[in-house]
C-alpha cells in the first residue's frame, strides 16, 4: 500500500530549482516539486501531499490538518494493538 503524507512547506529553494524543504510531522525533508503544475507551485506555509520525496499536489490547510489528525489516531490504535499483542505473547510464554 502506498500513502502520501501532508507536509508544510518551510522553504522553497532558490538554488535547486523545483525543490523545497517540507515539514512532515516534525521531520524536515527535501521534496521535489517537479510533478506539480505551474499554477500549483507552493509557497512557504502551503501544504503539499508527499510520496517518496515528490510533492503530488498542493492541498488546503484544513484538509492537511484533518489527514494528519486521522494518521495520528491510526498510529495510536496501532500502538495499542501492539501492546495488547505483546501482553498476550508474554502471557502465553510464561504459561508454557
Amino acid at each position: 500500500m502506498c500513502i502520501a503524507v501532508p507536509g508544510r512547506v518551510t522553504e522553497v529553494s532558490e538554488e535547486a530549482q523545483g525543490m523545497a524543504k517540507v515539514d512532515l510531522a516534525g521531520v524536515v525533508r527535501d521534496v521535489n516539486l517537479g510533478l506539480l503544475a505551474a499554477d500549483q507551485q507552493p509557497a512557504v506555509g502551503d501544504y503539499v501531499l508527499v510520496h517518496i520525496g515528490y510533492a503530488l499536489q498542493k492541498i488546503e490547510e484544513r484538509e492537511a490538518l484533518e489527514t494528519l489528525s486521522l494518521l495520528a489516531a491510526f498510529s495510536e490504535e496501532a500502538r495499542a494493538g501492539e501492546e495488547e499483542f505483546e501482553e498476550s505473547a508474554l502471557t502465553l510464554t510464561q504459561g508454557v
